[in-house]
């Protein structure tokens, strides 16, 4: 069976096809929840919940092709939501001596920061072609827009990340800092 035919069998409730899918496209899912999160546990846990949603939800799917992009777009949104609810939840467990003994490399803590400070729409392009691989038109699906839309926003995302990076490849403040 084909991944065509296991979508299909998928969104017809057969259990063993939608988890041969799911099995198929883990690492990626890992990988885009983890690139949003940037925690192992939650991303797992964003995994999970969204796997539990789409096969909750997969009978409804008009076009079992669309599987995977439906899927990925699930992941996002859920973590677009835990993203949110950490800004309003201040944590109340301190950072453990491991975590907080991590060096993680200033240039990248700037290019995070200055991916955070971007509008959603170039912010999920930019993760999914530079963090995930995607092609455009793998993109295209996924965020439900067409491959011109997000070949614009591609080009537009990093306009706006490299107006915020200096040449050394250190976050810009400008003259009022952040």
């Amino acid at each position: 069976m084909e991944e065509k035919e296991w979508a299909a069998a998928a969104c017809r409730g057969d259990e063993e096809a939608f988890y041969r899918l799911v099995s198929l496209h883990k690492r990626k899912l890992y990988g885009i929840a983890f690139s949003y999160l940037r925690n192992e546990s939650d991303a797992l846990e964003a995994v999970q919940e969204a796997v539990c949603k789409a096969w909750v939800k997969c009978r409804q799917l008009k076009d079992p092709e669309s599987f995977v992009p439906w899927l990925i777009r699930i992941l996002i949104n859920g973590c677009i939501d835990e993203q949110k609810r950490r800004k309003r939840v201040l944590p109340l467990v301190p950072l453990s001596q491991q975590e907080s003994a991590e060096m993680v490399s200033v240039y990248k803590l700037d290019l995070e920061m200055a991916l955070e400070r971007l509008k959603p729409k170039y912010r999920h392009v930019l993760t999914l072609k530079y963090y995930q691989d995607m092609t455009l038109a793998e993109i295209a699906k996924v965020l439900d827009r067409p491959e011109g839309t997000v070949k614009t926003w591609l080009h537009q995302g990093l306009k706006q990340l490299r107006g915020q990076m200096t040449w050394g490849g250190e976050l810009y403040y400008g003259a009022g800092g952040n």
